[in-house]
């Protein structure tokens, strides 16, 4: 999961850019990277840490160009503590390429070989983004044959990176010279949409994006489509697979995209809600409402749901947890004892809304259960006499392959263990989870009470991670477990990671 945003304007669109990567923040906290174009030449700034730390006053006046493109950075494949693994990525061949993804590519390992021994083109890092790169390159270069670039040879070189590449993959890379290009995967399972300002046209990964820097949303990229934007903004499209089909991934709408968007024509606020009235119908099975004195969420994403649940049971609803905002997300910090720390420091309970009561704390998700069991634990020391657990979503029992870093069983707490047990290990007094089913019929509820029109392309969700059921059908346990061999890692940030890599510019 990571967040991506190109523009193409008739004025500079450095300060565009950076304000979209900060409505984007919640999709990575690792790094972040711009590139902007003018004339044929790429200015670029790229480092670790969140947007407001990367960019500054002289990075942003060495970001010249009415072109550009971002990415705010959660690692899934590669090193985390490598700063050259921040994108945008860079070629210079054909024409000077940028190139800024999120998802994830399931079979990198294979076409990082074929890249070396058939297409003679140099991988130097351990992310996917890379070879992706480099894929789309060396298919552009087939399709110009050393004419100048059109259009149709733009969306020529996307159907043979479809043919090609495997896996989940939202794209934007800037050609020099050209224009940018977009595309989506042709199962859709990571989100892409468009949208336009006077003078300007905006790509990006959420709506939010769009609305936050006063672009009208257009519409959600197709699954398989390819859109190229001239410099004169001018937007051309074509699909580009030979049979699309939509699955957006559903744990976008569970957690992973902010409240306020709308993908592929789905309302994330009006999910979230549906998914604490499917919830309430849980909960009533298994823990009488009169035992229950008051309903508390777990900042942030399950508010929505607990709102809607505690109305449906007719119960208070009360913020028992106040969030330090200052802390980011545990569940994309690399490491587990990262994870573990951060948990107090991010939350404090209201004691008051807890001593001697029956609480129900509501959660968007339960994947490792670590911060789960804290949780359960700073209710018990704020003096709740009973303890309850509802998640939104069904128990997460299997790697995740397309973008979320949760690609080993031996992680979920839900695997192989059945809700007792997951009780137990999370201390609460009972544990109550969304079921699948529930679940996607609540997501696509949604959809009639979407800003935009509903999406009725939709064929499904990928939720592999609750039902085991790999939408692109290549996924085998070898292929999980090469993938959980290159989930993020490296050597200590201190240490001398160095590689050949595009450096930023120094200030003058």
């Amino acid at each position: 999961m990571c967040g991506i945003v190109g523009v193409v304007s008739n004025a500079p669109v450095n300060q565009l850019i950076y304000d979209a990567l900060l409505l984007l923040q919640h999709r990575g906290q690792d790094a972040a990277g711009i590139v902007t174009q003018l004339d044929r030449k790429f200015f670029m700034h790229k480092a670790k840490g969140m947007v407001r730390d990367v960019f500054r006053t002289r990075n942003m006046r060495g970001l010249p160009g009415n072109c550009g493109l971002g990415q705010v950075r959660y690692p899934t494949a590669g090193n985390a503590y490598s700063e050259e693994e921040a994108q945008p990525f860079y070629v210079n061949a054909p024409f000077g390429i940028v190139l800024v993804h999120n998802g994830n590519l399931t079979n990198a390992h294979a076409l990082k070989a074929e890249l070396f021994n058939t297409d003679h083109r140099h991988i130097n890092t351990e992310s996917d983004s890379e070879v992706l790169l480099n894929v789309l390159a060396h298919e552009i270069e087939k399709s110009t044959r050393g004419l100048p670039l059109s259009p149709i040879d733009v969306f020529t070189a996307v159907r043979n990176v479809h043919r090609r590449v495997k896996g989940s993959y939202a794209v934007i890379a800037s050609i020099a010279g050209h224009g940018l290009l977009a595309f989506r995967d042709p199962y859709g399972i990571r989100p892409m949409c468009i949208g336009r300002a006077p003078g300007s046209v905006m790509l990006a990964s959420e709506s939010v994006a769009l609305e936050g820097t006063m672009h009208t949303l257009e519409r959600n990229l197709a699954p398989g489509e390819a859109v190229f934007v001239d410099l004169e903004g001018n937007v051309h499209s074509q699909q580009c697979a030979d049979a699309p089909t939509l699955n957006p991934c559903i744990f976008e709408y569970v957690y992973l995209a902010r409240p306020d968007s709308v993908m592929d024509g789905i309302s994330v606020y009006q999910a979230r809600l549906n998914l604490g009235e499917t919830l309430a119908k849980r909960v009533i099975s298994t823990v009488p409402p009169q035992d229950i004195d008051v309903v508390i969420p777990i900042p942030e994403s399950s508010r929505p749901s607990a709102m809607q649940l505690a109305q449906l049971l007719g119960l208070p609803y009360r913020e028992g947890f106040v969030k330090n905002r200052y802390v980011g997300r545990t569940f994309i910090m690399p490491g587990h004892e990262v994870r573990k720390k951060s948990v107090r420091q991010k939350l404090n309970a209201i004691a008051s809304e807890f001593k001697g009561r029956n609480v129900l704390l509501v959660d968007d998700s339960i994947v490792r259960g670590t911060t789960s069991k804290e949780i359960v634990q700073m209710a018990r020391d704020a003096g709740a006499r009973k303890v309850y657990m509802a998640s939104a979503a069904p128990p997460v029992r299997f790697p995740n392959v397309y973008g979320i870093d949760m690609p080993t069983k031996d992680e979920l707490v839900a695997h192989g263990r059945t809700v007792e047990q997951i009780r137990e290990l999370i201390g609460c007094d009972a544990l109550i989870y969304q079921d699948v089913d529930g679940m996607k019929r609540a997501i696509w509820a949604a959809a009639s009470t979407a800003a935009d029109s509903p999406n009725t392309a939709i064929t499904g969700f990928d939720a592999s991670c609750f039902d085991g059921v790999y939408v692109t059908g290549d996924i085998t346990s070898d292929d999980i477990q090469r993938l959980n061999e290159g989930r993020p890692g490296g050597q200590d940030p201190d240490g001398d990671n160095s590689r050949l890599a595009l450096p930023n510019a120094e200030p003058a």
